[in-house]
């Protein structure tokens, strides 16, 4: 089985240990392409022109596509708990029509804070509380 790791790049060392437990575990775990190059600077994927000559978004949804699963690693950040950006709700929307199974890792922000709250619980995402390793209870 196959699970795509996303989530904002500022957690792109989060990412990687995601990898590691999922891959100790016999699956594939696969993480966007630039994930290493994020690691050493978190804010590359805030550059317009990585983000155009690595068609980071479109090789995402490649990856996702190939997929069995999405595992959000939605931490908080910028003062917003279980923090979701833009590009993950896009991802998250196409896990959906894609029928793929959807997991975050901590419950998506409330509805106070971001305006897409209920259009995440709408997907009906299996949310793990924190407990990454919950996920093999599902897959």
């Amino acid at each position: 089985m196959k699970v795509f790791i996303a989530g904002s790049m500022y957690f792109a060392k989060e990412m990687l240990k995601a990898q590691k437990v999922l891959e100790g575990s016999k699956y594939e775990a696969i993480i966007p392409s630039d994930t290493h190059e994020c690691l050493k600077s978190p804010e590359l994927n805030m550059d317009e022109k990585h983000c155009f000559e690595t068609d980071i978004m479109r090789d995402s949804m490649n990856k996702l596509e190939m997929s069995d699963a999405l595992i959000v690693l939605n931490y908080p950040k910028d003062n917003v708990e279980g923090y979701i950006g833009g590009a993950v709700l896009i991802e998250i929307g196409l896990a959906y029509f894609l029928k793929k199974k959807i997991f975050l890792l901590f419950p998506p922000p409330s509805k106070e804070t971001v305006r897409y709250s209920q259009e995440v619980l709408h997907v009906r995402p299996i949310i793990l509380n924190g407990e990454l390793e919950r996920i093999f209870e599902y897959l």
